[in-house]
């Protein structure tokens, strides 16, 4: 069992027994296309998940799920769209940690987490805290020990204020009370090209980009913030195993629809994932990029959401970051 499956509650996604006429109806369901809104630019994770999981559950269902890519503010324009469809089942959207942060980063939204419902978690992909050669810190706890001894004088990368990895990194300042400096970089390409050049001392980034990296000796992986071990980079521990208790950040996805969709066409769709993300070929096509199938019931996920949401609310508060 995954370890995102065991922190929403050990849930595994589960057949829900509905009533004869729930079940005409969600066997009459899909009749024409479905729309899999993705709130990223193409080319990223969002990306690459949603299009894989749209194109099994197309083959499944019998009807074109096709993918519409809705960039901007964070995903936020994509989730916007999505909440403001029509609640029938042909639009759904997948989600990722911002959809947990945004509440607590912009002032104002155009939506609200109410307005979409949620369906399952369908993947996810680990953080690692990878630092510069160049950092005399060989552990977790090393930099921890040596950002103590040198307050102000650490930096630590990110791909823009609020992001995942730059709430990683907050979330151990908050931890440790760690007097460290945020540079915040436009993306995770130039936060990496950051890190490689030693402009910064370390980050928190992806797993898979990091795998050649560390592999390579061109940063040194000090902790996978997972609950084991990833295997193409055996020798670097997880963030328990490095003494650092509370401290797993994964880069999570998701699948919402409009809050009005029937439970009915949210038990299909949920019972369609878990088909599709069970078998060996997409499991296969995700695990080649680095990417965890996952999936939950939708109560679990809901709360999974609201967990998320609270851990965010504070990472946030605590480390004074302002509402846009």
């Amino acid at each position: 069992m995954s370890h995102l499956s065991r922190a929403i509650g050990g849930a595994v996604a589960l057949a829900v027994c509905v009533p004869g006429s729930s079940v005409a109806l969600a066997q009459a369901y899909p009749a024409k296309t479905i729309r899999l809104i993705l709130p990223f630019p193409p080319g990223g994770p969002t990306d690459i998940v949603g299009r894989a999981i749209a194109q099994k559950l197309g083959e499944q269902m019998g009807q074109p799920v096709v993918a519409d890519n809705r960039p901007g503010a964070a995903g936020n324009i994509g989730l916007e769209a999505a909440a403001k469809s029509p609640p029938d089942g042909y639009t759904i959207v997948v989600t990722a940690p911002p959809f947990a942060i945004s509440p607590s980063l912009y002032a104002k939204l155009n939506y609200e987490q109410k307005d979409l419902t949620p369906v399952s978690l369908v993947a996810a992909i680990q953080n690692i805290i990878v630092a510069h050669n160049s950092v005399p810190a060989k552990t977790l706890k090393d930099l921890i020990e040596l950002a103590r001894r040198h307050p102000g004088k650490l930096n630590f990368s990110s791909s823009g204020a609020g992001s995942t990895n730059h709430l990683a990194s907050e979330l151990l300042k908050g931890m440790y009370q760690l007097n460290i400096v945020h540079v915040p970089y436009k993306g995770s390409s130039p936060a990496l090209v950051a890190l490689m050049s030693g402009e910064v001392d370390f980050g928190t980034m992806a797993v898979p980009p990091a795998i050649p990296l560390v592999q390579a000796n061109k940063v040194r992986g000090l902790a996978v913030l997972s609950e084991r071990r990833e295997s193409a980079l055996p020798n670097v521990p997880t963030s328990n195993e490095a003494g650092v208790d509370n401290f797993v950040v994964p880069i999570w996805y998701g699948i919402l629809a409009p809050a009005a969709t029937p439970r009915d066409i949210i038990n299909r769709l949920n019972s369609e994932i878990r088909t599709a993300l069970a078998s060996a070929e997409l499991k296969g096509r995700l695990a080649a990029g680095g990417v965890e199938a996952v999936t939950s019931t939708p109560e679990h996920f809901a709360e999974f959401i609201k967990s998320e949401t609270v851990r965010y609310a504070k990472v946030i508060k605590d480390a004074g970051i302002k509402a846009r």
